[in-house]
């Protein structure tokens, strides 16, 4: 996926990882809603061409990943990365036959493949994978502590001795900073910012970056924490991102919704601008694993705006993203994402005019309810639409009744970027003001679950009524203050969250 440009989205279908060993063949379901098929886009590259895959396995455990590694060597392929907690292997492959011969080398075992891009791989992935056997990662059972079409930025004039706060009406409207007078967070709180990479010599940042479960997932989906590899390269979005959530109180600049937080990047953004799936995958794995409180998902998964489950590479893909998301929420992880900025209705939509998008030429097609945004369309994650200053819905904002969770203020925020600070408007924007009420909420309420924040977080929300469109003809508010499709279950309030 690409990030910054008006118009994206985010949401898949999910299956319940909770244990090691769980059977999850056949855990993404059909759409009840699919009445036609949507348009097939192939995937077949030549032999010689090396594409990256996810190889599904058919129940996680140690044992069924050993031999489903040996089907994808058996077919030609090369293990980029294997995630035995939920039965996925990331593979790269040049062999044009790799999907069907892998099922075949791994009958009995392996359940689905599915090819993560439309286009060859750059990142290509040469010696052995990292080593994933018991106490490899450091993660231990229980471990827990008490892009997408934003527009351009816009530079926030002043300078870096002078206090921003002032342009942060963003603050206002959620209550952040009567929720600050009770807490700025807790420093034990730590929140995945999944992106572009984060500036780790920002003023207002620097002091709440936690280098140590940094890392960058864009190595062929491979966590990789060599040294600056998670710092930003082409893209100020990560860094903007970051800001919001817990820009440090030090009287420069500006301040996010938790200022005392950690913030880990997590970078899931290549220097082409592009989301792969196994980047998301691994980004969702390494925040459980690292026992994160909160990840912040500012974009959708390339390259297709829409997953569909009626197409075999695409369901695929969203049966992995969706065990690594299930996962993380299983091991203490709550997770916020924009619901795009294609100014659609994601419950009546049937078009994607520009999927795939690593392509030449995106193929217009068809496309039904089985296909969804994702992240922002798994269940359990918080989605989150865009709102104005004047408390409108952002006119490139995603909506739909059940699909939005809550609202954020996404138009023309001041946040941070390298170098300074600057406007920039997005779901993107919108998403990272929830993340940091979320870090408030934990530092407050430890002891919650993700299904208890999320539930909190919808209760607290302020009911907001219907506004007027700002799309025109067709894009009518429905639902009623404590649920419609603009607002979801209303502005999310930061006061309440931490009382």
């Amino acid at each position: 996926m690409r990030m910054p440009t008006v118009h994206r989205s985010f949401r898949p279908i999910v299956c319940t990882v909770a244990a090691l060993g769980l059977i999850l063949a056949g855990s993404l379901s059909a759409s009840a809603a699919t009445s036609e098929q949507s348009t097939p886009v192939p995937i077949d590259p030549p032999d010689g061409t090396v594409m990256s895959y996810v190889v599904n396995i058919g129940q996680a455990n140690p044992g069924q990943t050993r031999k489903a590694e040996k089907a994808v060597t058996e077919a030609g392929g090369f293990v980029v990365q294997s995630w035995p907690e939920i039965g996925v292997v990331i593979a790269q492959s040049d062999r044009a036959a790799f999907r069907d011969t892998v099922k075949i080398k791994g009958k009995n075992v392996v359940a689905s493949v599915g090819a993560t891009r439309s286009v060859e791989v750059k990142d290509k992935v040469t010696g052995p994978q990292v080593p994933w056997g018991p106490g490899s990662s450091g993660w231990k059972k229980g471990k827990n502590k008490p892009l997408n079409g934003d527009e351009p930025s816009t530079p926030v004039p002043g300078t870096g001795s002078d206090s921003l706060e002032s342009l942060q009406w963003d603050m206002t409207m959620i209550h952040a900073t009567e929720a600050n007078a009770v807490t700025d967070g807790s420093h034990n709180v730590l929140v995945g910012v999944l992106d572009s990479g984060i500036d780790p010599n920002h003023p207002d940042l620097q002091a709440n970056i936690d280098v140590a479960d940094s890392v960058n997932c864009t190595a062929g989906g491979r966590p990789d924490q060599s040294a600056g590899g998670w710092y930003p390269t082409t893209s100020d979005h990560g860094t903007h991102v970051a800001g919001t959530i817990a820009g440090v109180r030090n009287g420069i600049g500006i301040v996010g919704v938790a200022p005392n937080v950690r913030l880990a990047s997590v970078k899931v953004v290549n220097d082409d601008g592009f989301i792969y799936p196994e980047y998301a995958v691994c980004g969702f794995m390494w925040a459980a694993q690292r026992g994160m409180d909160v990840t912040n998902n500012s974009y959708y998964i390339d390259p297709f705006e829409f997953w569909c489950d009626d197409q075999p590479d695409q369901a695929a893909v969203r049966e992995a993203v969706a065990r690594a998301v299930n996962w993380s929420s299983a091991k203490g992880v709550v997770s916020a994402a924009a619901a795009g900025n294609s100014g659609l209705d994601l419950t009546v939509n049937t078009e994607d005019l520009g999927s795939p998008d690593d392509a030449a030429t995106p193929t217009p097609r068809t496309i039904n309810q089985g296909c969804k945004d994702i992240p922002a369309q798994v269940p359990g994650v918080v989605t989150v639409s865009s709102i104005t200053q004047s408390g409108q819905l952002s006119y490139f904002s995603n909506r739909g009744l059940g699909e939005i969770d809550v609202a954020a203020p996404g138009s023309r925020i001041a946040s941070t970027v390298p170098g300074g600070w600057a406007y920039k408007s997005g779901t993107s924007m919108a998403s990272p003001h929830v993340a940091g009420v979320l870090a408030l909420m934990k530092s407050m309420h430890p002891d919650l679950t993700p299904a208890q924040m999320v539930q909190k977080l919808e209760d607290d929300a302020t009911p907001t009524e219907c506004s007027e469109p700002q799309y025109g003809e067709g894009a009518t508010c429905v639902g009623t203050a404590e649920l419609n499709s603009y607002y979801g279950h209303g502005i999310v309030n930061a006061l309440k969250a931490v009382n």
